[in-house]
């Protein structure tokens, strides 16, 4: 079994900035992308940035130029480097790991979610 834990959501200042961390536990034979999510108060969750495994990015617009998705391989944790936050930023962050295929069941994928983290901008 395959579990995501996130970590390095607070607060901060607008302006500031913040390195969101989704380290994975268990056999993971292969993913095929690895991406983080946010849900405002109120609002739908939204990708934000999602990473393949063939390296491709992808971001929303509002965070282009401010956001950066990187991982590591080694332990398949992917990172969020989040720079210029703004107050429309606050939310609650989660990673998925998506085509996830594990070592005893290589033939077989399945998605997961991190708990998620919550993230606050504000003065």
């Amino acid at each position: 079994q395959v579990q995501l834990v996130e970590s390095g959501g607070g607060l901060v200042q607008p302006g500031g900035s913040l390195r969101l961390s989704c380290a994975a536990s268990g056999s993971i034979f292969s993913v095929n992308a690895m991406g983080w999510y946010r849900q405002a108060p109120g609002k739908q969750r939204e990708l934000v940035a999602v990473l393949t495994s063939h390296g491709t990015t992808h971001y929303v617009d509002s965070v282009k130029g401010r956001f950066t998705i990187s991982r590591n391989n080694a332990n398949y944790t992917v990172y969020l480097q989040m720079g210029s936050l703004k107050p429309e930023d606050t939310a609650v962050y989660s990673c998925r790991f998506t085509g996830v295929a594990e070592i005893a069941t290589p033939t077989r994928r399945n998605d997961y979610w991190g708990q998620g983290t919550q993230v606050t901008v504000s003065s």
